[in-house]
């Protein structure tokens, strides 16, 4: 007979993890990973704490139990920063009307608490299984996910990985990726109140707006992916001028290109820089990309036909998730690192991605507790004896 979660154990645990603050930036991840390092030694895991940056860690724990495919679970050790707004401590888990409350209780500090119960779970039913079971926790997923880049570039031989990330239980088989070109527009300066001696570049930049927008709605809004649906072009920051008496001869727009699978970096970057250049041809405005910002990365798919996908499906409906899957996530996460390196993987956990960034972040009790078994039930599938 299979094991059940501990749900007591799980809650205290998730309480010692909300407690320790790992908000990205700046990125305090150490202390998760001395955390988990010190469970999943004491559960007879083979553990290395890989620093990636100074002072910032991925963790590995490798359990090797017989010949079998190499089966990891995955999930990040940051959080974002808890912010204002919260009706009880960010840094305590609070539970109330079936709800724990906490920063990184959904994400994504509940899918590491119950990816190590889903370990226990696993170590003490080893003769139900073989093959290799490791358990990957990385850091700076929140920004750059530089963590799983690093892990990733050392081509890890995993062969299936489940990434945790709020799902509602449900297996999400695909996920978008994300490109932030900063484009910069160019005019010329003058003394404002001579502006017609000037070439206003916060105009351009106004000039320039639409046409984004009609790529967006014209050109991307016209593709779709089946699981993930569309990608998008929209402008999440702007910068211009340098002094209230001067007309300005530089604006920034920092744009946030989300992508589908099937896109890159490189073909969404070739479409922005024809964009700008048709813009200039057609309006004369001056605009060229000078630089980017960190994502988390590409967007990725596995085939349902694929054997992690096969198993999670089945996990989920044995639990008792009502809408299985797969879907696909509308944000991107570490799964597609993972993807490179040459695992195939699907992202599950519990909890609503739409909760995970506001004040009084929560993971329904219920799934919290389901997840871990879910966790456990795919990785018996997958390395089944």
């Amino acid at each position: 007979m299979n094991i059940r979660p501990d749900a007591a154990r799980m809650k205290r645990e998730l309480d010692e993890l909300v407690a320790i603050n790992s908000e990205n930036p700046p990125g305090g991840e150490g202390a998760v990973a001395q955390w988990a390092r010190e469970r999943l030694a004491s559960l007879g895991f083979e553990v290395k704490l890989i620093e990636y940056a100074p002072a910032r860690f991925n963790v590995e724990a490798r359990l090797v139990n017989g010949p079998g495919p190499v089966f990891a679970f995955n999930t990040h050790m940051d959080t974002v920063p808890a912010g204002d707004g919260w009706t009880s401590d960010a840094f305590t888990l609070t539970e109330r009307d079936g709800r724990l409350y906490g920063r990184g209780s959904c994400d994504c500090k509940g899918p590491l608490a119950a990816m190590i119960e889903a370990a226990r779970m696993l170590v003490a039913e080893r003769q139900a299984w073989s093959g290799t079971l490791m358990v990957v926790f990385t850091g700076d997923e929140e920004v750059a996910s530089a963590g799983a880049r690093h892990y990733a570039a050392s081509r890890p031989e995993i062969d299936a990985v489940v990434v945790g990330e709020p799902t509602g239980n449900a297996c999400f088989s695909a996920h978008k990726g994300s490109f932030r070109p900063v484009v910069r527009i160019t005019g010329k300066a003058a003394h404002s109140g001579s502006p017609h001696l000037g070439d206003n570049a916060i105009f351009r930049a106004g000039q320039l707006m639409p046409l984004l927008a009609a790529f967006h709605d014209d050109v991307l809004a016209q593709r779709s992916h089946p699981l993930v649906g569309n990608p998008s072009l929209t402008v999440t920051r702007i910068k211009g001028g340098h002094a209230d008496n001067v007309i300005p001869a530089e604006c920034e727009l920092l744009l946030d290109r989300r992508l589908i699978p099937g896109e890159t970096d490189a073909s969404a970057e070739a479409e922005i820089r024809a964009l700008l250049a048709d813009a200039e041809r057609t309006h004369g405005i001056h605009a060229e990309i000078v630089g980017y910002h960190a994502t988390t990365g590409g967007a990725t798919d596995t085939p349902e036909t694929a054997p992690v996908v096969q198993a999670a499906i089945a996990a989920c409906r044995a639990a008792g998730v009502a809408e299985a899957g797969p879907f696909g996530f509308q944000g991107a996460c570490d799964l597609v690192h993972f993807i490179e390196a040459g695992a195939e993987g699907v992202v599950i956990g519990a909890g609503d991605i739409r909760v995970a960034h506001r004040p009084d972040e929560f993971v329904p009790a219920d799934e919290f507790v389901m997840s871990a078994a879910i966790y456990a039930d795919i990785a018996r599938r997958i390395l089944a004896a």
